[in-house]
């Protein structure tokens, strides 16, 4: 009875961790990597989504504004069997696409006005932090094994 409360929340079931490359590159417009799946039972992994997600942040204190946007989404929809005690790798090419305000489309123009926008997100504080996120669907579970993953994006 216990065993089986356990399985159908996930404990002691799939485990997922993202092996991903420190940096990405916006020219490639792709970033490829590695899902690890591992579990202490036999389990069937039925699909898993991939996102890559900014978070957008500006001001400072009380007036700091936080946005996230999605900037690219997969979803495996193959079956994947995980053993107990050993661990499967599964590959995977995520898609994405940055998306410019104004103000960096006008920063993009020549090297002065570069320089302006580079001074204005400073005072501004404007930071950019990117993050790739996978949800795994076990069968027979409720709550899904999640990731998740800071990398760096280099810009051109």
């Amino acid at each position: 009875m216990f065993g089986k409360v356990k399985k159908w929340l996930g404990i002691e079931g799939v485990k997922v961790e993202l092996l991903l490359p420190e940096m990405a590159f916006e020219e490639v417009g792709a970033v490829s990597g590695q899902m690890l799946f591992h579990s202490k039972n036999r389990q069937l992994v039925t699909g898993v989504r991939l996102k890559m997600i900014e978070k957008y942040s500006r001001g400072r204190g009380n007036e700091k504004l936080v946005d996230e946007y999605q900037l690219g989404q997969i979803a495996l929809k193959q079956k994947i069997e995980v053993p107990a005690d050993e661990p499967i790798a599964v590959e995977f090419t995520l898609p994405f696409q940055i998306h410019k305000s104004s103000v960096d489309e006008f920063g993009d123009k020549n090297f002065l006005t570069n320089g302006l926008v580079s001074l204005a997100k400073k005072v501004q504080a404007v930071n950019s932090e990117y993050r790739i996120e996978a949800e795994a669907d076990v069968e027979g579970t409720v709550l899904n094994p999640f990731a998740k993953k800071i990398i760096k994006l280099r810009k051109k």
